[in-house]
C-alpha cells in the first residue's frame, strides 16, 4: 500500500511538471506576436526605430519572466517536492 501512495507522488509530481512546462507556450507566442508588430512598425516607420525596439525588448523580457516561472516550477516538482513528500508519508505512517 505505502509503494501504491509513493508512485501516486511521484506521478502527480510528474504530471504536474508537465502541465507547469505548457506555461512556456505563452511567451514563445507572445514574444513572436511581439517580434512581428515590431517589424511592421519599422517597415512602416523606420525614423522610429529606436523606441520600438527598446519597447519590445522589454515587453520581450517581460513575457520571458512567465516561461523562467514555469520551468523554475517544473524544477521544483520534478526534484524537490517528490522527496519532501514522501518523507512527509513516511513519517505519517511511521
Amino acid at each position: 500500500m505505502l509503494e501504491l501512495a509513493i508512485g501516486i507522488i511521484l506521478g502527480a509530481c510528474a504530471l504536474g511538471a508537465g502541465v507547469a512546462m505548457i506555461a512556456g507556450i505563452g511567451p514563445g507566442i507572445g514574444e513572436g506576436s511581439a517580434v512581428a508588430s515590431a517589424c511592421e512598425a519599422i517597415g512602416r516607420q523606420p525614423e522610429c526605430r529606436g523606441s520600438v525596439t527598446s519597447t519590445m525588448l522589454m515587453g520581450c523580457a517581460v513575457a520571458e519572466t512567465t516561461g523562467l516561472y514555469a520551468l523554475v516550477i517544473a524544477i521544483l516538482l520534478i526534484f524537490v517536492a517528490p522527496n519532501r513528500l514522501v518523507d512527509i508519508l513516511l513519517t505519517a505512517v511511521a
